[in-house]
């Protein structure tokens, strides 16, 4: 419609004999919208003649057109076309104008049509607000929420604050009760946070479980943490949904408008950097810049590491198990060690939360049981049939939840030539609390391969005596933090005892960890202790310097 109109006015305007220019208000009628013939005379903008669409519409007394008319006529392009409204907000206007200058005539004149794009641009404005909008919560989506942050850094008059909440557990909620109680319970949080606000903040949903807080602030930043609190509060109350009360806990990070920063998207991002600390301290938690500068440098790890892991850069440590009587070799501890392609040696205590954080350790996980079963297959063939050692390799809580633990462990068996009682698998007490039912199906079929299941670092989680009764563990791994010190600390002694005692009562054996005394390990021998491992025994070893290791003492 824009198009024809524009050509229309453009042939109106040069062509004198033109009728609709030579009559009067009639002829003008034979064009369907809105259309003047406007010139200047002594300065000021007269319109000479219009159709009955021009007046219909209202624009006979608009006082905007004059200006605009005035402002073309003064120039020396022939034709123009602009966007321009009319009207107060709720009946506000659109059109498309074309201007064509008259160039026959001795004094400025021009043809105007203006042509209605109101429906068009309200079509647009609201599937713009679609777009905006989460069509679950009615809440601003990520790009609803980046676009007011965009707006506040661009006023730039006022301090404010980035909040970026994420439900933890959220997606476990879903996976359990499925998707409409996934919902309702979304909406539920989303009304909870927003009651927690004030009128002026602003609360998106940015992405499946995350929402977003734009604040503005008035009383300093400590108004964003009372905001915070506030939030914890609201969701510290049980939800009731159907017949089940679910509790849901929430990180929180903040990120402040004079962060140094002018883009939104860095904003958030720095939110969120203090989000995932907060949910290591369980505190609403401020961006640091140090935060980021560690953020981005275990990125740079996560990369390296993959790549590490897929080129089997890698290699595996073994640090002996000792009779704490007898002084025999029991078996080994299969420990990962990391040297990059620069020479840089990367410690456990660094790659390995990396590796459970992106997800790595189930691929690191399953190339560490498969490489210590094969060095464990070749000290046989060493020793002419069974080197008479078996093999203890560390399983993630994050693998036990994601990977199909008992089939890879029986094909790394099956691979590998060796029969399950030759592995020993260890796990950790807080792996037990994240999904304790499944744990359990778990090790039922490991013990159904033959495995024996180790409790590492027994006595620093929050594992039950209930439930460790009830699950095949065989082994209870003492912490070396009950073990360093030993010899002088009587609370430490009476700790260790406690923990003999249970072992015994429900038929485990015992290994301590971190002896680096001969003298603890006979202590632990006599409190009833049955394994040690440490650097009283034996440093981690390479493979050949381990069978050599094991050969010298099995003698």
């Amino acid at each position: 419609m824009a198009t024809r109109a524009t050509w229309l006015t453009r042939q109106l305007a040069t062509q004198p004999d033109s009728p609709a220019l030579t009559a009067r208000d009639g002829a003008l009628d034979l064009v369907p919208i809105p259309l003047a013939l406007l010139a200047m005379h002594e300065g000021r903008v007269h319109r000479e003649s219009h159709n009955r669409a021009f007046a219909r519409v209202g624009l006979i007394d608009d006082p905007q057109i004059a200006p605009m008319v005035e402002t073309f006529l003064a120039g020396n392009v022939p034709s123009a076309e602009r966007e321009w409204q009319t009207g107060a907000t709720v009946e506000r206007r659109h059109y498309r104008v074309s201007l064509s200058r008259l160039p026959y005539r001795s004094d400025p004149a021009c043809i105007v049509s203006f042509v209605d794009q109101t429906a068009e641009v309200r079509t647009e404005e609201t599937l713009r607000r679609e777009m905006a909008t989460d069509s679950l919560t009615g809440l601003p989506n990520r790009g609803g929420f980046t676009d007011a942050l965009e707006a506040s850094i661009a006023l730039g008059d006022a301090p404010w604050a980035v909040l970026m909440i994420d439900l933890e557990r959220f997606s476990r909620f879903n996976a359990c009760l499925g998707s409409l109680t996934g919902d309702e319970l979304l909406m539920t949080v989303a009304r909870r946070i927003k009651g927690a606000l004030r009128a002026r903040d602003t609360l998106a949903r940015t992405g499946g479980d995350e929402f977003g807080v734009l604040l503005t602030i008035d009383a300093g930043r400590e108004e964003a943490d009372q905001v915070a609190r506030r939030i914890r509060d609201a969701l510290a109350t049980p939800f009731r949904l159907s017949e089940y009360e679910l509790r849901v806990s929430c990180a929180i990070g903040i990120a402040f408008g004079d962060a140094g920063v002018g883009d939104a998207e860095d904003i958030i991002r720095h939110a969120q950097v203090a989000m995932k600390k907060s949910k290591s301290t369980k505190n609403a938690e401020s961006y640091q810049t140090r935060a980021l500068d560690n953020a981005r440098a275990e990125f740079a790890m996560e990369t390296a590491l993959r790549r590490a892991i897929e080129g089997e850069q890698l290699n595996l440590v073994y640090q002996p198990i000792c009779d704490l009587a007898t002084g025999r070799v029991n078996g080994f501890e299969a420990l990962a060690r990391w040297t990059d392609e620069q020479g840089v040696r990367h410690e456990p205590a660094r790659f390995i939360p990396v590796a459970e954080e992106s997800g790595l350790i189930v691929p690191l996980g399953r190339w560490a049981l498969d490489s210590a079963l094969r060095t464990l297959a070749s000290w046989d063939v060493r020793a002419g049939g069974f080197c008479d050692a078996a093999v203890a390799v560390n399983l993630s809580p994050i693998q036990l939840q994601r990977d199909s633990i008992p089939a890879v462990v029986e094909k790394a068996l099956h691979d590998s030539g060796l029969a399950g009682e030759r592995l020993k698998l260890e796990i950790t007490e807080s792996a037990l609390i994240a999904d304790p039912d499944r744990i359990a199906r778990v090790l039922t079929g490991l013990k159904g391969l033959g495995v024996t299941i180790a409790m590492d670092d027994f006595g620093t989680g929050f594992s039950n005596l209930a439930s460790l009764q009830k699950l095949p563990i065989d082994v209870l791994k003492i912490d070396r933090s009950f073990v360093t010190g030993l010899l002088t600390d009587r609370d430490k002694v009476a700790i260790v005892r406690a923990i003999l005692g249970l072992s015994q009562a429900l038929g485990m054996a015992t290994v301590a960890e971190g002896i680096e005394a001969h003298e603890v390990g006979q202590t632990l021998a006599a409190l009833g202790c049955t394994f040690g491992q440490g650097y009283a025994y034996a440093r981690p070893l390479e493979p050949d310097d381990a069978y050599a290791f094991l050969r010298e003492r099995n003698a």
